[in-house]
């Protein structure tokens, strides 16, 4: 199979460096390695161009999640597996990105994505966040198991996730113009297509965030505008509140064993979270104004 990578990129710093070192000693060949750029002044373009990428810029167009992911495998589209990763997202070993592509072996799987492990130094709240959503058990998922999972069949992650080229097209491709889950969006479109995704457990990269409590507010404002805009999601998948409450007393128990002096942060969040949450699902009651203010993804509001 001919696989295509493709990296979304702006001022990647440091870990992009990481990213590229890692990404040489892959032992799975890639076709062609594209960096999709929205006006880096650090020199990622120039460190991706050393490392055989070629370099789309945006121009006037601005980044958007789906859709400049989509312009990527517009532009590219001559391969049969399509690769995803961010910027951030570090190769744990040289079979990473050769073991999520062996998941399409099965002619069934549209997508697939992998483990991600939480950086070397991350917090204790990073540490459980990663480990208690991408385990090391690897699954395969269709439609039928929305009975058992609800909203979590569908979990994915464009930080590290690939894509049969036909299974993509047969729902359209990316979404343009949404805040954000584009990758979540393909996934229940996939299943409801017929197609099944993949978790696969042994594909495994480095990438975790350390959100201030203002930065939880604003994703997960975020997530709330994403779920009021798609609320097929709900109807065929279920609602969130649950998965919520389950990861809120298993992030209690890992973080009070660990660092327990840390238990009135994961409060914080706590509220952080469900106050933006629930304000993203009734953000047409809101002022633009507010809207972009409790935002983290704050140009798509204009």
């Amino acid at each position: 199979m001919k696989v295509n990578l493709y990296i979304p990129t702006l001022n990647g710093g440091r870990r992009f460096a990481e990213l590229l070192q890692a990404l040489a000693h892959q032992t799975v060949p890639i076709a062609q390695r594209i960096v999709v750029d929205s006006g880096s002044t650090d020199g990622t373009v120039e460190a991706a161009r050393t490392h055989g990428f070629e370099v789309m810029g945006l121009g006037g167009t601005g980044f958007d999640h789906g859709g400049t992911r989509q312009l990527a495998v517009d532009t590219h589209p001559a391969a049969d597996i399509y690769i995803f990763l961010t910027q951030d997202a570090i190769p744990a070993d040289e079979s990473a990105l050769a073991n999520i592509v062996r998941a399409f072996d099965d002619p069934q799987i549209g997508m697939a994505y992998g483990r991600q492990l939480p950086h070397k130094g991350a917090t204790v709240m990073e540490a459980h966040a990663r480990l208690f959503n991408y385990p090391p058990q690897s699954q395969v998922r269709s439609l039928a198991d929305a009975a058992t999972y609800g909203i979590k069949t569908i979990s994915c992650s464009n930080s590290f996730a690939a894509y049969r080229r036909s299974a993509l097209a047969s729902v359209g491709g990316f979404p343009r113009g949404t805040i954000m889950g584009e990758d979540v969006i393909v996934a229940g479109k996939l299943l409801l297509d017929g197609w099944k995704m993949a978790y696969v457990g042994d594909a495994c990269v480095y990438h975790s965030h350390a959100y201030s409590i203002r930065e939880e507010f604003e994703r997960y404002f975020d997530i709330g505008v994403f779920h009021s805009d798609n609320r097929w999601i709900f109807d065929s998948f279920g609602k969130a509140d649950s998965e919520g409450f389950r990861y809120a007393k298993s992030e209690i128990r890992f973080v009070a064993r660990r660092k327990p002096w840390v238990l009135p942060k994961v409060c914080c969040s706590f509220v952080a979270k469900w106050l933006g949450y629930k304000l993203g699902l009734s953000y047409r009651s809101l002022p633009i104004r507010l809207r972009k203010a409790f935002s983290m993804y704050k140009p798509y509001w204009g």
